[in-house]
């Protein structure tokens, strides 16, 4: 008989234990190994039953082991010690505190998920475990984000592969209150919420959930509350569920509620709003809206508030391929904001803003991404290589720019060393180079042996193969609960061979089955008699994603050959919990996306952090730190002639890593066993790897290169009754309006030799009509650099050219002279041109404007 309604009733702990009460109520245990370690005393079977989730062993533990540690001295100092520290870690200053100069005093980070933990699963891939690191970054370092999310009542969804190895999809109802989450509640007690209206006269309301992540508060918006209708209560009930309303709503939620909840907690708490908003990604673009709208209520114009807004946000995309982006029916968006959802916002002006009015654009959608960068002024990718593609895929935004010139920069993604490295090598860290941050260890101090290092890489190598073997025979167990698992099952993986591991979502691109382009030749390769190899593969596919589930049954399927199927396994329901033990134990991590369609590609990473080497196609981040010496770059062919061609070759390259450089470097062993070259690299891997990685140092380029110069423009903006956003507005108006007769008439050069040589001096002087602006209006400048393919300029180079003089006869405010010069600093093709620019002082780029004029 099933219950027609669950809930979780909560432990009621003995007073000497209120402790841990509080130990559980902070996040911070997911990353925190000494905090995991005295729950997993409390009672060891019950940690493993419930994940390594605090609060879901206080529910299940016996109240009788409850009272027997409560009389327990030292298991109360114990308890209170961490406590002590836990305290501690959220009030002492931390390296934000020590920052010179202005800094914010808070800033809202916007994502539709956030991976945390595992007992938190509001997620579905590296998107959202990227969010997760990041706030638990920010924690560490003392950063004030907020962070802001949706709660979905069924996370993602639950993978379940079935015997003909096809995706299944389940979607159980998890229980806010059996979750580390309390409600935010107003001064009476009641629960705090939100409110958007909709069209059609109705509501959609919201309370906020919170959850505690170290020092980072994370607000979380939930539909599911009688005050909805039915149909409104699923607003928030899948992560990416339902279609292109579902999804609106969602999402609108996100931004405008978002905004709306940091305003009830800044209430309740008496404390400022955040001057920076940071969206993760186009989903949470509309809370750029909300503030907008409350800035009109203030009495500004809608472009005067567009200015205040744009100063303060910070735009990140994650996404290489406009099939990526969310695109919502204009007249969808149209019919939505046709309410008073925000007030003083003209549908027209909210339209505009998402607009593809560009070369290949569709006027019939509105694009979320490019909302996005028109909102933020400051905007990067997740990469060095992805930073290239997104200036090259939006550069329409920016017509006449070069892809250089676009203003998007790139910040690589970074993970949360504490939470990804595993506590054994933390462990030999700690008590063999004197610090247990791995991240700042020295790994080439001869303190720790070859042999201890690689007798730890084989005790997680082991961790992983008995955690295979437990997941294959629980999952057969939920499929068959009346029939004995497979006795081949105990024997499923070995813990001394080479093992290479591979897990992510399965969308086409990243190839998952790229291994199994030639069958008989990797079964050669995983059945070597010298020189076995395993894989061990996990990932899942979007349920609407029929070949990438195609991607999942073919691999499930030749993995469930008799003759392999000891050497590959397919992990169902990938998650944190699985993925905290398959980093650590794999030896090599591979990824092969079609290049240059991964972002970033932070698996990889994680594997890294824990010695492991890579073997990867040059994209996202391997592109950027690949040496040689870290792990193998997987040979791209671009050039060739179609998609099966392509496969076809970097098949057989990855082939040949595999047996011919991979396989031999791990089995060529000293006298004591050892791998010498191998130990070589993993050493150097977690040298130069471990800092770099670092989510701690993403996060402090966020802060020193976006999060500061946003709320310095963001303060400039405000001050004096937003007096600079009023002219700033005003000025782009007047510049917007003049600008088509700008115009560079004429260039003149001259001071170089009829052979010029390196060290000569090219003397410019251009012509310039400016159209009835000002000269502080404009920049006048000089591009130059390497003269390529069609005259194109590579590797450019800007000189401003001086102040200008009045041309003899001319008109002092339309046409003017400027002049410089330019060093000619290396040989080789050399060219140049002039181009103007729109010139302020509260531009982040010449481009921002989207206005250029080009000599002819």
């Amino acid at each position: 008989m099933k219950a027609i309604r669950r809930f979780t009733v909560r432990s009621v702990l003995p007073e000497s234990l209120s402790s841990l009460g509080e130990l559980a109520a902070n996040l911070r245990w997911a990353w925190h190994e000494p905090t995991r370690q005295i729950f997993a005393h409390i009672s060891p079977d019950d940690w493993r039953a419930t994940l390594g989730d605090p609060v879901a062993l206080l529910g299940a533990v016996s109240p009788e082991r409850l009272e027997q540690l409560s009389l327990d001295p030292g298991f109360v100092a114990w308890a209170n010690s961490l406590r002590d520290d836990l305290r501690s870690y959220l009030s002492e200053p931390r390296w934000y505190q020590s920052l010179e100069g202005p800094r914010p005093g808070s800033i809202g980070y916007f994502s539709p998920e956030f991976g945390i933990a595992a007992a938190l699963p509001q997620y579905s891939g590296g998107l959202g475990i990227l969010a997760g690191d990041h706030l638990k970054a920010a924690s560490d370092l003392g950063v004030p984000i907020i962070g802001v999310g949706l709660f979905y009542r069924s996370g993602y969804f639950s993978q379940s592969i079935s015997r003909d190895g096809w995706q299944e999809e389940s979607y159980p109802v998890l229980d806010p209150d059996g979750l580390p989450l309390s409600v935010l509640r107003l001064a009476d007690g009641t629960a705090a919420q939100i409110v958007l209206a909709l069209p059609g006269g109705r509501a959609l309301h919201a309370r906020i959930w919170q959850a505690q992540v170290g020092r980072v508060r994370l607000l979380m918006l939930d539909t599911d509350i009688p005050d909805n209708d039915d149909d409104l209560r699923s607003v928030t009930d899948r992560l990416y569920g339902g279609g292109g309303e579902h999804r609106l709503l969602q999402e609108l939620l996100l931004g405008i509620g978002g905004v709306r909840a940091l305003e009830v907690l800044a209430e309740l708490t008496d404390s400022p709003l955040p001057e920076v908003f940071h969206t993760n990604e186009g989903h949470a673009g509309f809370q750029g809206l909300e503030r907008i709208s409350n800035l009109i209520g203030g009495g500004l114009s809608f472009d005067e508030a567009l200015q205040v807004v744009r100063a303060g946000t910070v735009f990140t995309t994650h996404t290489p391929v406009p099939a990526g982006i969310d695109r919502f029916e204009r007249t969808l968006v149209e019919r939505y904001f046709s309410t008073d959802m925000l007030p003083g916002l003209d549908v027209a002006d909210v339209l505009a803003l998402g607009t593809e009015d560009y070369e290949g654009g569709s006027p019939e959608v509105f694009n979320m991404a490019v909302m996005g960068l028109r909102l933020g002024q400051r905007a990067n990718g997740v990469s060095k290589l992805h930073g290239e593609v997104s200036r090259g895929m939006f550069a329409g935004l920016w017509p006449g720019f070069d892809k250089a010139d676009v203003p998007i920069t790139s910040v690589t993604n970074g993970v949360h060393a504490p939470t990804w490295t595993d506590p054994l090598l933390q462990e030999l860290a700690r008590t063999k180079l004197g610090t247990g941050d791995t991240t700042a260890a020295d790994w080439s101090s001869d303190a720790v042996t070859d042999a201890e290092l690689w007798a730890v890489r084989g005790d997680m190598r082991r961790q992983l193969v008995h955690d295979a073997r437990r997941r294959v025979t629980e999952a057969w167990r939920e499929q068959s609960p009346d029939s004995i698992p497979p006795a081949w099952y105990q024997g499923l993986l070995d813990p001394q061979v080479l093992t290479i591991g591979f897990a992510r979502r399965v969308p086409t691109y990243k190839r998952l089955t790229l291994m199994l382009h030639d069958p008989a030749r990797l079964k050669s390769i995983l059945l070597n008699p010298e020189r076995p190899v395993q894989f061990v593969v996990a990932g899942k596919s979007h349920p609407a994603d029929e070949e990438g589930k195609r991607l999942i049954q073919k691999l499930v399927q030749f993995a469930s050959d008799p003759e392999v199927r000891q050497r590959m396994v397919f992990l169902p329901n990938y998650d944190i919990g699985m993925a905290q033990v398959l980093y650590p134990g794999t030896d090599v991590w591979l990824n092969n996306p079609l290049r240059p369609l991964e972002a970033c590609g932070t698996s990889g990473m994680k594997a890294a952090l824990n010695g492991g080497l890579n073997l990867s196609i040059l994209d996202g981040w391997w592109a950027e730190y690949f040496d040689g010496e870290t792990g193998w770059a997987i040979p791209t062919a671009d050039s060739a002639g179609d998609a099966e061609e392509r496969d076809s070759l970097e098949a057989e390259a990855l082939y040949d890593l595999l047996e011919n450089q991979v396989a031999p470097r791990f089995y060529d062993r000293d006298a004591d066993g050892v791998p010498a070259h191998w130990m070589q690299s993993i050493r150097h891997t977690l040298a130069t790897l471990s800092p770099e990685l670092s989510a701690e140092r993403m996060v402090r380029e966020y802060v020193e290169r976006l999060y500061v110069p946003a709320a310095e423009a963001e303060r400039a903006m405000t001050a004096d009754d937003h007096q600079a956003a009023r002219e700033l507005s005003e000025w782009k108006a007047r510049v917007r309006a003049a600008w088509p007769g700008v115009t560079v008439n004429h260039v003149e050069s001259g001071g170089l030799d009829a052979t010029p040589q390196v060290g000569d001096v090219l003397h410019v002087r251009a012509h310039v009509q400016l159209g009835g602006l000002a000269p502080h209006d404009v920049a006048v400048e000089v591009v130059y650099g390497h003269a390529v393919h069609g005259d194109d300029i590579s590797n450019a180079s800007v000189v401003e050219l001086s102040t200008p003089h009045e041309r003899e006869g001319g008109d002092v405010s339309d046409d003017r002279v400027y002049s410089g010069t330019v060093e000619l600093a290396r040989a080789g093709s050399f060219g140049y041109t002039v181009r103007v620019v729109p010139k302020h002082a509260h531009l982040a780029s010449p481009a921002e404007l989207g206005l250029i004029a080009v000599a002819r």
